[in-house]
């Protein structure tokens, strides 16, 4: 059999086109074919229109010789991916009295009776091979089409996930390319994209030339930079390999702003550290109003080493609760390095821990003046009697500089940590 070199993903449903359903599905299916060293060429949501969804079906055959559909298997009148896609391989539908068989038997097992439409379930393009579904009523469906071959999976992840994963353990592994696809992401903060990318370019010149090529890809968000770096090597062992030397050369280049070379979020980095050093940290909060304190507390087993957090939003709560002087306040601003160097210590002494974090800034989007404008935010940190403190001008709407803040407030801790 010829191994499939190409694939591509149709995630199809009207409601992935709205704001309210992220598509994760297309996330678990590249994973498991970037394991068999597949390589995803592209992804497409489409909603339940016949019209639309054939001609995202013939642009992908055109393209790969795989192609993997999730969604739209369903009994309901919307869904159409079987007729869909039997029209454009020009495959009749029979019905198969054994899935609807056992559909029905599915229902009577819950004291029901099938409805008529779930008969559309039990619809089978001719020469297709049916995939069962343990966890629904709607079977999978494998269409070869000459060296191209087609999958339906149901929708629901906890139906399409075993029916994948049963896949390549079975006839998509036999028709793998015997190359394992392997990702790794590092992650960046306190640099550029365009820094990054001058930083690297060297770099990608002589990971091309190598026995296990690297590839690379920058992603660039406010507040930080992911580097996605790929492999296809004979066996995973060996891409892991190519990718771990690859990523100790982006620490060398990039040094310390590199903050996590296997994906890990900042938050986690930085808990791991504390950890690490029996260290326990407390936050004082203004303009992220308790960002900060949700990342560090959004990892497993934060309690560890999070102590305690307050939001000091007016200046009166920053004077009662830290104890930050009226004077510094009305002398500086409260949106100043020495006003967040007091409310770090304020909250640090108050909670008997060794670290502890100020911020006090504009998010925005009104607040700001020609001396202070929005996107200002002082920043300090103390960890074991050692301080920090600096002013960033953060741009962007609300939640940008409310993101950057939290960023960079818990990356001057991580500095101070690893030096």
């Amino acid at each position: 059999m010829t191994p499939y070199s190409r694939a591509a993903i149709l995630a199809v449903g009207s409601e992935l086109l709205t704001p309210s359903r992220i598509d994760t599905n297309s996330l678990f299916i590249t994973e498991q074919l970037n394991l068999l060293g597949i390589e995803v060429a592209f992804k497409t949501v489409v909603g339940d229109d016949r019209e639309e969804l054939a001609n995202a079906v013939r642009i992908a055959l055109g393209r790969v010789d795989l192609l993997v559909c999730s969604g739209g298997l369903g009994p309901t009148d919307d869904d159409v991916t079987r007729e869909v896609v039997a029209e454009v391989l020009n495959r009749a539908l029979v019905e198969d009295e054994r899935i609807a068989s056992r559909i029905r038997t599915r229902f009577e097992s819950r004291g029901m009776t099938m409805p008529d439409i779930n008969r559309r379930q039990a619809m089978v393009p001719v020469g297709a091979r049916v995939l069962a579904n343990a966890n629904g009523t709607a079977p999978g469906l494998w269409i070869d089409d000459g060296t191209r071959s087609v999958i339906l999976l149901p929708g629901p992840p906890r139906e399409l996930k075993p029916m994948m994963m049963s896949l390549v353990e079975g006839p998509l592994g036999e028709r793998a390319p015997g190359l394992s696809l392997v990702r790794r992401v590092i992650r960046i903060t306190g640099r550029t994209e365009s820094h990054t990318e001058e930083a690297m370019r060297p770099l990608y010149a002589e990971w091309a030339g190598r026995p296990v090529p690297i590839a690379a890809t920058i992603l660039a968000s406010l507040g930080q930079i992911e580097l996605h770096l790929s492999a296809r090597a004979a066996s995973r062992e060996g891409a892991d390999a190519a990718l771990e030397a690859a990523s100790r050369e982006v620490s060398e280049v990039i040094g310390l702003d590199v903050y996590s070379r296997d994906g890990r979020a900042l938050e986690e980095v930085l808990g791991d550290l504390l950890i690490a050093r029996a260290l326990r940290i407390a936050v004082a909060e203004s303009c992220t109003g308790g960002l900060v304190t949700s990342r560090l507390t959004d990892v497993p087993g934060s309690s560890r080493y999070v102590d305690r957090a307050v939001v000091t939003y007016s200046n009166e709560a920053k004077i009662e609760l830290l104890g930050v002087p009226a004077a510094l306040i009305e002398q500086h601003g409260a949106v100043s390095e020495p006003v967040a160097l007091a409310m770090a210590e304020g909250i640090r002494s108050r909670a008997g821990a060794n670290v502890g974090i100020g911020v006090t800034g504009i998010a925005g989007p009104g607040g700001g003046t020609a001396q202070k404008p929005v996107g200002m935010v002082a920043i300090a940190a103390l960890v074991t009697g050692t301080s920090r403190s600096r002013t960033f001008s953060f741009i962007g709407g609300r939640e940008q500089v409310k993101f950057q803040a939290s960023q960079a407030a818990l990356d001057m801790v991580r500095r101070m940590l690893v030096v």
